[in-house]
């Protein structure tokens, strides 16, 4: 059993981590290259999710300096070979990522290109800004986006816009993002850290554990269904949770026929 991850104790240089309460938020730091994706941002990124995955909260990824990720490190990738494809170093870090037990936040501003916008895909929200440029120019490098966009794209905004993203190298807008519900809101850029939280405020007023089946059976084979669902459900409804929110939910209501009928009765 690996140790306790204390993220407060851990040295980043490719990202700058804050835990704040119920969340942690994530800053890919290298700005001199665009926040590209290097092997040392991915083994950071690697200590982060060992956190999470034992201590599970809201992760919000945004990016330094105006820009989320420009993709990855191209001087790194231009020396990997066969066997390096092989380890699918940014696929399984992205895989890692899509499946923390709590919901992903990705907060994209300016470039969110090639293995930056596979990263944005991963996550189960994303909003952005104005100044978004995203979508997938692996094809005119030479290679494909093999880390996640080959398939998760599709389910995302559809094979037609798919492949025009994949095949033909169009890079979106803000505005065109948000038709394909590629991102879901556009805000500025000062304010955009604060749609994050915002909206992962609206993800801890929910009960933490409905949270996190949820999105377990969410991402479940459509053939698991709907076992899984009552599975998932029958474990919840044995949640002290579960009764306590009822209640509350009851509670409030009887209170508010309680002042409807004293204001029926005058009183």
């Amino acid at each position: 059993m690996p140790g306790a991850v204390d993220l407060a104790a851990e040295k980043f240089s490719a990202l700058l981590v804050e835990e704040q309460g119920d969340r942690v938020v994530v800053l890919l730091n290298r700005p001199e290259v665009r926040n590209a994706i290097d092997q040392q941002m991915v083994d950071e990124l690697h200590t982060v999710c060992a956190a999470l995955e034992q201590n599970p909260k809201v992760l919000i990824i945004a990016g330094a300096d105006g820009v989320f990720a420009s993709g990855a490190d191209i001087a790194q990738l231009r020396e990997r070979r066969r066997d390096d494809a092989l380890q699918g170093i940014n696929s399984t870090i992205f895989v890692r990522i899509a499946k923390l037990p709590m919901p992903v936040i990705a907060a994209v501003d300016g470039y969110c290109l090639g293995g930056g916008a596979e990263l944005a895909y991963a996550a189960d929200f994303r909003i952005g800004t104005p100044d978004v440029r995203i979508g997938n120019p692996e094809t005119g490098l030479g290679i494909l986006a093999a880390a996640g966009a080959s398939w998760r794209l599709k389910e995302l905004v559809g094979e037609p816009v798919a492949k025009q993203i994949l095949l033909a190298g169009k890079v979106l807008g803000a505005d065109e993002a948000l038709a394909v519900n590629l991102i879901t809101e556009i805000h500025s850029t000062a304010g955009l850290l604060g749609a994050a939280h915002s909206l992962a405020d609206r993800i801890s007023r929910q009960d933490p554990l409905a949270v996190r089946i949820t999105k377990s059976v969410f991402h479940a084979p459509a053939d698991a269904h709907p076992l899984i669902d009552q599975l998932a459900q029958g474990i919840l409804f044995e949640s002290q949770a579960k009764f306590d929110r009822m209640q509350k939910f009851l509670d409030r209501n009887a209170a508010k026929k309680a002042a409807s009928s004293d204001t029926a009765d005058g009183k």
